[in-house]
């Protein structure tokens, strides 16, 4: 969803989140980097923050559905190059649990009865089956805790970073932390502190203006796969 007019600032979360996503992925290339666990951890909550920022947008319900189509559509193409690449996956890939997001936070702030039974269904099926998304129930959460923080006041981003601790199976991250485990300690406090960052890159980065990221991006997904296979098949 865009407007004619970009959001320098939102463009540029979703360039970062995506460069996030990447780096986690090379964790998996078949090099020893367990460090890059740690700015792996922005990925989501600014997908999830860009999603709410959208969302908050004047206009925002004319693109909605779209918006959910095209997450359906490369939910669906991206799950074999998922599986293909992360080794022995536990979970679909992460556009399920962004489009249930999506229409949890859009029953929220849609009053009608389809949108309110969309997000009671997209509940049900996150509470029933947490084990099968990635980031699980609070993952599917994340959308709307960020979108009712958005325009307040920044200590209320300390909200959506408890629910994004919580979906990175914060019970293992404490646990490794307990031990002295160095990436786990930034973990804890990158899941924390993620959003608080991400605002703070909408509300001040307003003067940048990076490349349009438009819906072209949405094959960026299982094209990274992809391509990160072919680099682990070199080596």
């Amino acid at each position: 969803m865009h407007l004619s007019q970009r959001d320098g600032a939102l463009d540029l979360l979703k360039w970062l989140a995506l460069l996030s996503m990447l780096l986690d992925h090379l964790r998996y290339v078949g090099i020893s980097a367990d460090w890059l666990f740690v700015p792996g951890r922005l990925a989501f909550p600014w997908f999830c923050l860009a999603m709410a920022a959208n969302l908050a947008r004047a206009g925002a319900r004319k693109t909605e559905w779209r918006y959910l189509g095209w997450l359906l559509v490369f939910s669906a193409l991206s799950e074999i190059p998922y599986r293909l690449y992360i080794p022995d996956p536990d979970t679909l890939n992460v556009m399920p649990t962004l489009a249930l997001g999506l229409l949890v936070a859009r029953g929220w702030q849609d009053p009608s009865l389809v949108a309110r039974l969309l997000a009671v269904g997209a509940l049900l099926l996150a509470a029933l089956f947490p084990e099968r998304l990635m980031f699980g129930f609070f993952g599917v959460l994340l959308p709307l805790a960020m979108l009712l923080v958005i325009r307040k006041p920044w200590y209320f981003s300390l909200l959506p970073g408890a629910i994004c601790l919580a979906a990175n199976q914060w019970q293992v991250l404490f646990e490794s932390a307990r031990f002295g485990n160095v990436v786990a300690i930034i973990g804890l406090a990158t899941c924390l502190f993620a959003p608080l960052l991400g605002m703070f890159l909408l509300r001040h980065a307003t003067s940048v203006r990076p490349p349009a990221m438009r819906r072209w991006a949405y094959a960026l997904y299982p094209a990274h796969f992809l391509i990160l296979l072919a680099v682990r098949s070199t080596l």
